[in-house]
């Protein structure tokens, strides 16, 4: 997979608070959906690999989950994901919110990006939700920050910006060789993205503790002699009353969830899906390492 000339190759890491959009960053760059992508908070929960390859350069994008003060061993394993992902990359682009630049938590980021000693971009995002002006003063600021190369106003929805953002990244990148064949989009396996899309639809129909307190497991996933895929999930909860709101009167919201995560499994993997889903109660699972492990998060 080698690579000869001016092409050039590297890893870059998606680094900033929770709900700051890197997610839909990843599927801004990728043109199309990679990463779940919902408005709560602690959405992405492991570091998600997104690849972009053409003729002239192979990004390897690191998306990672917010960095947050932890209150489970589920946030350590998250905080974990996200500096580890620092550690690895060529380029870090540190994501921030247009209306939330000064948090608590941005000094510990800064901090991080410094030890690590690669070179940053800002990326101020969600510029479709504020006012041009707005940016001066928030641009002027950064700018005695010597820690970025470049600052990049983005609305990673409406992908404003995202192309002039793609074009710094590749003027930083070192020249290199190809990591992944040219048609690979991902390192992570297709049950991945099964259980993250049911996840996600879990995050989108239920309220209060209930997103938090649930993870996804894929215990079988297989192609029938029909050439239908057969995926059986577990989906576990902490206690019995999320077990019963997760299955709803008569089946009704499992049978939702299911029907919102086929329909988008079958469209990621282009084939027919058969989508069986269950309901395990697994008692502080946010705390326990075993648990942890045993729900997916080695």
């Amino acid at each position: 997979m080698e690579k000869h000339g001016d092409f050039k190759s590297g890893y870059v890491s998606i680094i900033g608070e929770p709900n700051v959009g890197k997610s839909t960053l990843l599927n801004a760059v990728m043109q199309e959906k990679l990463a779940i992508v919902t408005p709560k908070p602690q959405t992405t929960r492991n570091r998600i690999t997104g690849i972009v390859t053409t003729d002239e350069y192979q990004i390897v994008f690191l998306d990672t989950p917010g960095i947050l003060k932890p209150k489970y061993r589920l946030h350590n394993r998250m905080l974990d994901a996200a500096y580890s992902a620092l550690k690895d990359a060529d380029l870090t682009l540190y994501l921030v919110d247009v209306h939330h630049i000064s948090t608590p938590a941005a000094e510990q980021i800064l901090a991080a990006i410094r030890k690590n000693g690669q070179k940053s971009i800002l990326v101020i995002n969600k510029i479709d939700l504020a006012p041009k002006q707005a940016l001066l003063p928030i641009i002027e600021t950064y700018k005695k920050e010597p820690l970025f190369a470049e600052i990049v106003p983005i609305s990673a929805k409406t992908r404003d910006g995202v192309g002039q953002l793609l074009r710094l990244i590749v003027k930083f990148l070192p020249e290199g060789q190809l990591y992944f064949p040219a048609d690979q989009i991902s390192d992570l396996p297709e049950r991945f993205f099964a259980a993250e899309t049911i996840r996600e639809k879990i995050l989108l129909k239920t309220q209060q503790e209930i997103p938090y307190a649930s993870s996804v497991a894929i215990t079988e996933f297989n192609q029938r002699a029909n050439g239908t895929i057969f995926i059986s999930a577990t989906i576990y909860s902490e206690r019995p009353s999320q077990k019963r709101i997760l299955i709803g009167k008569g089946g009704e919201m499992i049978k939702i969830i299911g029907q919102l995560a086929r329909i988008e499994i079958q469209k990621f993997l282009n084939a027919s899906v058969f989508l069986d889903l269950h309901v395990s109660v697994k008692k502080n699972w946010r705390q326990d390492e075993k648990k942890l492990r045993d729900v997916g998060y080695s």
